[in-house]
């Protein structure tokens, strides 16, 4: 079974920036899609950013000028590069693979637990 396992997070103050790293073990499904996705306290979850078996990536438009996923496959890695962090930002941030079939847009996700990043003014 896929298991997923989020670090990186931790508290900053607005401006700064933050890498999580997300391991990953027991996927066979690398060929559709990875993302990062975070809850903020009261709210839903949100897709942030993805990532296809051809490297494309998607970006929350309220992000994308700050926030970068890679992955490196040969590390099982993925991560979230996010910087110029505002107090919008401060949620829990988890990471996820689609199962076989899925595509980024649709599919059945594994998660992790989580890590929690959280940016004071």
């Amino acid at each position: 079974q896929v298991q997923l396992v989020e670090s990186g997070g931790g508290s900053v103050q607005t401006g700064g920036s933050l890498r999580l790293s997300c391991t990953v073990s027991g996927y066979t499904y690398s060929r559709y899609c990875m993302a990062w996705s975070r809850q903020a306290p009261g709210k839903g979850r949100e897709r942030v950013a993805s990532i296809d078996s051809a490297g494309t990536t998607t970006v929350l438009n309220s992000v994308k000028d700050r926030f970068t996923i890679s992955e490196d496959n040969a590390k099982n890695t993925l991560y979230l590069q996010m910087n110029s962090l505002t107090p919008e930002d401060t949620a829990m941030y988890y990471c996820g693979a689609v199962r076989e079939g899925g595509t980024c847009a649709f599919g059945t996700w594994d998660w992790g637990q989580g890590t929690q990043v959280t940016v004071s003014s």
